[in-house]
């Protein structure tokens, strides 16, 4: 049923939130599904026995010549769907990342902060073992978790994990005070991304990023979307094309999508954007 963090999180953040109501995706019983996603790859979702409790996004045709880093997902809600938020993780896979949800696609019940670092070690088993589809294809050593809501929380609990390279929240932030020691292994560049004053989160996330590490790089950025983003948008809407621009540069360390984020005059200073950064190289 998940930690005691993650269940106070779904009981007191999220237990307003209802399957109706967030609908970033639409969820299907159907274990492979052609997507698409604005990407240079067309992206498809996946099932498999070796990880039967995850939903696997992933370029239709495994690239030649290109590894995909690793990208594990916590659903909001702490909801064991891993279709739910469908057109975002599509769009991410889409442009060369492994993208794994916690829970099967159209699931229910609760997931749980290990379901990320059980996705971590299945995609790193995968590029090992001999017969598999992705052996020699996936990077191991580029590794981001990143959640919505609850499933940010999740992100939190895992975060600990020395081969994760980046942190990502979206529309979360901690509790109470009772959980700062959870920012304190924080190790890896951490964004939050919330959609400004009027997500239940704002205030959360502004909260821990004013108390993290010295030194941590992080960004933070709010556009004005409410706690359910533009998740269900086409591809992720905005959020989608910032994910992307981050995981490229956290992951892959191309310097165009660092100028999304770095510097006065960084690419989303001059949108809706209301961002801030600090020790960002």
């Amino acid at each position: 049923m998940g930690s005691p963090l993650a269940r106070r999180t779904a009981s007191v953040l999220l237990g307003l939130a209802t399957a109706a109501a967030l609908a970033p995706g639409t969820a299907a019983a159907d274990p492979v599904r052609v997507l698409g996603g604005t990407g240079p790859y067309d992206a498809e979702y996946v099932t498999t026995l070796r990880l039967r409790d995850h939903t696997v996004y992933r370029p239709v045709d495994l690239p030649e010549g290109e590894r995909l880093p690793i990208v594990a997902w916590g659903n909001g809600a702490c909801r064991a769907d891993g279709t739910w938020f469908e057109n975002i993780l599509t769009e991410f896979a889409s442009h060369g990342f492994l993208v794994i949800a916690s829970g099967r696609p159209g699931g229910f019940g609760s997931t749980d902060p290990e379901m990320l670092t059980e996705a971590v070690d299945w995609a790193i088993e995968e590029n090992d073992r001999l017969f598999s589809e992705y052996r020699g294809h996936i990077d191991t050593d580029s590794v981001a978790i990143m959640g919505q809501s609850c499933g940010g929380l999740e992100t939190y609990e895992v975060a600990d994990d020395p081969r994760v390279d980046t942190t990502v929240l979206w529309n979360s932030g901690l509790l109470t005070d009772r959980d700062n020691d959870l920012l304190e292994d924080l190790h890896a560049p951490v964004a939050y991304f919330t959609g400004g004053p009027g997500d239940i989160a704002y205030e959360n996330a502004l909260d821990d990023y004013d108390r993290l590490p010295q030194g941590l790089p992080a960004f933070i950025g709010h556009l004005d979307v409410g706690h359910y983003g533009t998740f269900a948008e086409p591809d992720g809407g905005e959020y989608g094309r910032v994910g992307v621009a981050w995981l490229e540069w956290q992951l892959k360390g191309d310097q165009r999508a660092r100028q999304e984020f770095v510097g006065d005059d960084c690419g989303l200073c001059s949108t809706e954007w209301d961002t801030d950064s600090k020790n960002l190289g």
